[in-house]
């Protein structure tokens, strides 16, 4: 008989840990107190960027891994339910700061050091396409690793995923559910989780961030993603254009503002091309960080048979598909294979 799974939080990481579970033969049900993606995997941007190559950590590696995976574990999703989740490796175009080029050498050095062929960093005179930022040194930094995915048909793929492997995914229900009952439960309940587990531990593991974005109408869908000014630009397989994101830990509330709209105006500065295009959807959320700013992975303390996976804050949709794999390892295989500095 297959092991019974409960799966607390329909976000990116719950989804992802029950795909991973379901794939691999367990009964999964995942419960969801609003709807999919109603909390911070419900956003518009979407970028599978990497971090930076160099000072590599173990962190960057498990990012690093996920990523490279990410084509065939996406496409698996696919398959499996039916629903494109709008991934594409479209890469990233960056502009260079003449005063930079000493440091963005030794990061393509980096990259080529630790990235697997044939992912690498290079410099350009003339990247194509229609987002390309002026850049004040005439060179920009392009990579050939980073992707993307639409955020909110990313979750509608993997809960279609799910339901076609047998499983169940409950929205509108709370962890009272009869179902919530069944085997091990993962938590994956983003920045109020983050909340309720500081509570019951009595110290800070975390906290909310809020962050903006917005899609605008502009259809890109083959243009490599745009970096600068800590703005996101990401072109989407559907005909609109990311825009992203702001990072305020002080506010608390989930409503757009004008920061939202200063946002924007330094996005379409930067890419005269987004100008004028109207903007189609405004959105705002609370993204959950942990105070380790890596994922949090791990029994939940004095609750046996309760595991967390949550903190994914900006880099959640890249690193889901390796937390879940570890979070399975952990529930089916008894296996802990928990880096340390995801460690709950």
């Amino acid at each position: 008989m297959a092991r019974a799974v409960t799966v607390i939080g329909a976000g990116i990481m719950g989804l992802a840990c029950g795909w991973e579970l379901a794939r691999r033969g367990a009964a999964v049900t995942v419960i969801e107190a609003a709807r999919i993606g109603a909390g911070s995997s419900g956003g518009t941007v979407g970028a599978l960027a990497p971090h930076a190559p160099e000072n590599w950590n173990a962190k960057k590696q498990v990012q690093l891994d996920a990523l490279v995976a990410a084509e065939g574990w996406w496409a698996a999703v696919r398959a499996a339910g039916g629903v494109d989740p709008g991934y594409a490796r479209t890469g990233r175009v960056q502009p260079v700061e003449a005063a930079a080029l000493e440091r963005i050498h030794a990061r393509i050095a980096a990259a080529a050091a630790v990235w697997p062929a044939p992912f690498r960093m290079a410099l350009t005179d003339a990247p194509a396409g229609p987002l390309v930022p002026d850049s004040p040194s005439g060179l920009w930094l392009t990579d050939s690793l980073t992707a993307r995915l639409s955020p909110r048909a990313a979750g509608r793929a993997l809960a279609a995923a799910i339901r076609a492997t047998g499983g169940a995914v409950i929205e509108g229900a709370g962890p009272q559910h009869p179902d919530a009952l069944a085997g091990p439960v993962v938590w994956a309940t983003g920045a109020p989780g983050l909340a309720a587990l500081s509570a019951d531990l009595g110290r800070p593991v975390g906290s909310g961030v809020k962050g903006q974005s917005a899609l605008l109408d502009l259809s890109a869908p083959q243009a490599a993603q745009v970096f600068a000014d800590g703005v996101h630009i990401v072109p989407h397989a559907d005909g609109t254009t990311a825009v992203g994101s702001t990072s305020e830990p002080e506010a608390t509330d989930g409503a757009t503002d004008a920061g939202l709209e200063a946002l924007v105006a330094r996005a379409c500065a930067l890419c005269p091309a987004l100008a004028g295009r109207a903007v189609l959807d405004r959105w705002a959320g609370i993204r959950p960080r942990a105070a380790s700013r890596a994922p949090l992975i791990g029994v939940w303390p004095g609750r046996p048979g309760h595991l967390v996976a949550n903190g994914g804050f900006k880099i959640g949709f890249g690193m889901a598909p390796a937390v879940a794999a570890i979070v399975a390892d952990l529930v089916l295989d008894g296996t802990d294979r928990i880096p340390e500095g995801f460690r709950l």
